[in-house]
């Protein structure tokens, strides 16, 4: 079965409405539906994701949440748990490449796909593709 990483930037251009890239990623999402790929994730994407409606009212803290927990229970999206050890990996990734400006999740997530076999990325992050995955969600 095909396996696609989901990203921070895709799980909220998919639920919020005001992202530039909104309409792109539904229309995405029901491409990628259709295909019923395994959708992979990790904890530390969806805290990054939490993490930018904690300050958008309450309304899309709850929105935001309610999607979190949908995707946890989605039997197509398998979400990976932090380690401690997965940490540790991504933080001395994070030191090797201090000529970029990539985040910790995003240098956990890299680790994680590599290790996977895992080539495309519902991301719109070109620190994605600077790492050598393929993007698919643009405008």
């Amino acid at each position: 079965m095909k396996q696609i990483f989901a990203d921070t930037g895709y799980w909220i251009a998919l639920i919020y409405p005001s992202d530039t890239l909104h309409s792109a990623a539904q229309s995405l999402h029901r491409s990628i539906t259709a295909q019923n790929p395994r959708i992979i994730t990790s904890e530390m994407v969806l805290t990054e994701f939490l993490n930018f409606f904690s300050g958008l009212g309450e309304n899309l803290r709850l929105q935001a949440a309610t999607f979190t927990m949908q995707i946890q229970q989605n039997p197509n999206v398998t979400v990976v748990p932090q380690s401690t050890e997965q940490f540790n990996q991504a933080v001395t990734f994070y030191m090797q490449r201090r000529d970029k400006r990539w985040s910790l999740t995003d240098c956990s997530s890299f680790l994680m796909m590599q290790a996977l076999g895992i080539t495309e990325a519902l991301a719109h992050d070109r620190h994605f593709e600077q790492a050598g995955f393929r993007v698919l969600l643009k405008n």
